[in-house]
């Protein structure tokens, strides 16, 4: 049993790199090749709702039904033809009756925020699909996004609609292969096995090919239908989809489906290769950042054509934007934080080389500000005079020690110890002040800092990625302490207490933790690291492996 259907959607996701905007003998000659070729599923392209789109012809954004009907082709062989309703862009009342003279099926996208919101008309509107007479196609946009439990939820949906097929989305090009093995073994084990899967993936990490042959291995015991979306060449914005070409000659290859694979080629060559010669798409490394951050490659494809940055500078301006936002795009706002980034950006190789220098292959012991180093004090001395380490405070000067580096990550805190840091050698970082002093050295805030963290601009842990920088071979912390409720100080003095943030503490000590094992898996083998005060995090490195 042959239960690998293609699905061709370069007229429809293809077509948003050139807005959609096929000339309509274009969109009929490819449609009719696909269908010659024994391609399974043709997308022909969106339906929008009238107040979006004005319809004249030469698009493939389409408002009825029956003005597809003049780009199909009359000898429609075994092929179903398709188009994309977006759920909060058209009017599911104005959808015309199936009657086999334009498209035959509909795939309805919506996103979780959508789904959690208006859920029952998302099912009002699903069924109506089905009544009017199409093949209902369904795709959880950005699935992603979905925690286990809420995809459980969507398919307890799918369940009761039963619709011809439901899609796994990797709409931001963000998944690994485990992420997609995941998310199908979800929905493989808790679908009604009647209905199709659908993959849809974006090709950010090069990966599409090696996801979608994984899961036709998955779906070997032909219980299963399983619908695979590519377009040709890979045709799409930002880094493209699946390549049609490819993912039919592995079928034709290894799985002896008959699909006419040079047909494929003269398709490639006659009508899209003149689209690639004006129109760039496929796999880079600033489609890697879009990948890798979840954000729409509008938001890429701005920064790369407005400001002409260097690719690490469009990766740290992605992670500057909210999550939920970077899946959209908002130019004003990626302006905004373009200015924001520019202004605290600094070239720090020399300042590296600087501290290198200074440190001189020592162990640095990190002075954090928590309560234990008044309480360790003596523990912290016999370090001292064991180990001779060069030392790095956090954000304050401790009283019973000359002669050391303050490193500061924090504004407030570096403003108020104005007067304690004369003494001292100061390591700033770009955000806190973007001139440095003659005592003062500065480094670059936005390559210490990984957003992918919320609490992403902890001191200490800016402070240890500095020193991975740097190359530090062996690291003694006191004083990063964690978080405790229960305890009336935990910091080294009163200028820190703060007991507004006491009910986050717990979140915060988590992604710390989080912080901190990632980073000590990071330096296995580089950079010993040992705690000599208490700490919440010591587990962390405690468990790394060896």
């Amino acid at each position: 049993m042959k239960n690998i259907k293609v699905l061709d959607c370069t007229l429809r996701d293809g077509g948003r790199i050139i807005n959609c905007e096929f000339e309509d003998r274009i969109t009929r000659a490819i449609s009719k090749e696909l269908t010659k070729a024994n391609i399974d599923i043709v997308e022909v392209g969106f339906l929008r709702g009238h107040d979006l789109v004005d319809y004249k012809g030469n698009s493939t954004f389409f408002t009825e039904t029956s003005q597809i009907a003049k780009v199909l082709p009359s000898n429609r062989r075994n092929t179903m033809f398709t188009a994309f309703i977006d759920y909060n862009m058209y009017d599911f009342s104005k959808l015309e009756l199936c009657d086999g003279t334009s498209i035959d099926a509909i795939r309805v996208g919506f996103t979780k925020k959508q789904f959690n919101q208006n859920l029952e008309d998302i099912k009002k509107c699903l069924l109506h699909v089905k009544k009017q007479g199409y093949k209902l196609f369904v795709q959880g946009v950005n699935s992603l996004s979905y925690s286990d439990a809420e995809m459980l939820k969507l398919i307890k949906l799918m369940n009761e609609v039963q619709p011809y097929s439901f899609g796994i989305v990797d709409t931001y090009g963000a998944m690994y292969l485990d992420d997609i093995v995941h998310y199908f073994d979800i929905v493989n084990y808790n679908l009604d096995e009647s209905i199709c899967i659908d993959v849809h993936s974006h090709n950010n990490f090069q990966s599409s090919f090696a996801f979608a042959q994984d899961i036709i291995g998955k779906c070997a015991d032909g219980k299963r239908t399983l619908i695979v979306d590519a377009s040709l060449d890979g045709m799409g914005k930002g880094a493209g989809n699946l390549n049609t070409e490819l993912i039919i000659d592995y079928l034709v290859r290894k799985k002896n489906y008959d699909y006419d694979f040079d047909r494929i080629l003269d398709v490639i060559d006659d009508y899209i290769t003149p689209y690639a010669d004006k129109h760039k798409w496929g796999y880079n490394v600033p489609a890697l950042m879009s990948g890798i951050y979840k954000a729409h490659p509008n938001n890429v494809i701005y920064l790369t054509s407005k400001y002409r940055l260097m690719t690490k500078d469009i990766k740290n301006i992605l992670s500057m934007i909210d999550p939920d936002t970077r899946q959209r795009y908002n130019y004003d706002n990626i302006e905004r934080l373009y200015v924001e980034y520019s202004s605290s950006k600094v070239d720090d190789n020399r300042a590296i080389d600087i501290l290198g220098k200074q440190i001189q292959g020592k162990p640095v012991l990190v002075m954090a500000p928590g309560a234990t180093v008044n309480e360790k004090r003596a523990d912290i001395v016999s370090i001292i005079e064991k180990e001779h380490p060069f030392i790095i405070s956090v954000n304050f000067v401790p009283s019973f020690l000359k002669n050391i580096t303050i490193f500061w990550g924090n504004k407030k805190k570096y403003m108020s110890a104005k007067s304690d840091q004369k003494s001292c050698m100061n390591i700033i970082c770009s955000n806190v002040n973007n001139d440095a002093s003659d005592n003062e050295i500065l480094v670059n805030y936005h390559s210490l800092i990984d957003r992918g963290n919320k609490y992403f601009d902890n001191s200490t842990m800016m402070l240890l990625n500095l020193l991975k920088r740097i190359g530090v071979k062996k690291i003694f912390i006191a004083g990063f302490d964690g978080f405790d409720k229960d305890k009336s100080e935990n910091y080294v003095n009163g200028s820190f207490q703060n007991n507004r943030y006491i009910s986050h503490f717990d979140e915060v000590n988590d992604c710390i933790e989080s912080m901190m094992k990632k980073y000590a898996e990071s330096v296995v083998g580089k950079c010993d690291i040992q705690f000599i005060t208490p700490s919440k995090y010591e587990s962390a490195v405690r468990g790394r492996k060896a």
